[in-house]
């Protein structure tokens, strides 16, 4: 980050919104005092960093931050971990593919060890070549026919929500089968799946989302998106997220209306992506739980 002239920032781990995205859970902070009341800690530093994009649209900028997520402790997963966020003006998402490399290549380096190959691949291709059917297009029960085709079993009734069968799908078939000794960029995701990200054109043209996401072997590393910019867009998925949210019963997030209004102000073009460090040190020391590179977990923080 010095060495590219990146300007380290900080931003609040309370606020008084929250991740809409259902596929993530915010932890709360209640408060008695009336001028306090609900807050939510950060499951990114994200929605903060970009209101100081708005605020300084010429200014690359990164973040090392500690973020809160309220899901169950497993083999990659704790509620509290470590996150690398970082944010370059002028850039897409195909360009931050590259830059992200650099700096793996820099981080093996660091560590004496050999920078493994590097692949990148389209999630609606695979999908594609496996199914027959562009992601979009697909059908719940037609993924669920699949898995059970292939002996493998599928939750009950989630035929009914086509997201989460896409993720266990593309988790199942293809990220399963990636090399363990290679780093795959997996780009091109559905429109649907767009997030904070805009959506583009491929070379193919089809309609996609401009983001990717970075695994070493199978194992998650990093989410990056060529950042949305358009407020009334942004403001269209924030409130899709909530009625999806109502549809499952899920806890009700509020809305970031700050970063809507600072997106009115003008965000800058620019990409960003957000890097697990906890997880990167798994790999890095070749470790087969998240619990072996930290001090605290779940169970004894």
């Amino acid at each position: 980050m010095r060495s590219q002239e990146i300007l380290e920032v900080w931003t609040p781990s309370l606020s008084s919104a929250a991740n809409t995205d259902p596929q993530v859970e915010s932890l709360c902070v209640s408060s008695q005092a009336e001028a306090t009341g609900l807050r939510y800690l950060h499951t990114s530093p994200e929605f903060a960093m970009k209101r100081l994009l708005c605020a300084y649209p010429d200014t690359d900028i990164y973040q090392i931050a500690t973020v809160f997520r309220a899901e169950v402790q497993g083999r990659y997963h704790v509620s509290q971990f470590n996150m690398l966020e970082w944010y370059r003006v002028g850039m897409d998402h195909k360009a931050l593919m590259c830059d992200t490399e650099a700096l793996l290549k820099q981080i093996w380096q660091a560590f004496d060890l050999p920078y493994p190959t590097a692949q990148q691949r389209s999630y609606c291709k695979e999908v594609f070549q496996l199914t027959g059917f562009w992601p979009d297009d697909l059908e719940g029960s037609t993924v669920r026919d699949y898995f059970a085709a292939h002996g493998r079993s599928f939750p009950q009734g989630l035929e009914r929500d086509l997201a989460a069968c896409l993720d266990l799908f593309v988790d199942e078939f293809v990220i399963s089968r990636f090399e363990p000794n290679q780093i795959t960029f997996l780009s091109e995701y559905p429109a649907s799946q767009a997030a904070l990200a805009r959506t583009g054109v491929n070379d193919d043209g089809q309609c996609v989302a401009e983001r990717f996401e970075v695994y070493a072997g199978s194992v998650e590393l990093a989410n990056g998106f060529h950042e949305l910019a358009d407020t009334n867009i942004q403001r269209t998925r924030f409130q899709g997220d909530v009625q999806i949210r109502n549809q499952k019963a899920q806890m009700p997030m509020p809305v970031d209306e700050n970063l809507l209004e600072a997106l009115e102000h003008g965000l800058p073009e620019c990409a960003g992506i957000a890097m697990g460090i906890d997880r990167l040190l798994m790999v890095l020391g070749n470790h087969s739980h998240i619990s072996d590179v930290l001090s605290f977990t779940d169970d004894n923080a």
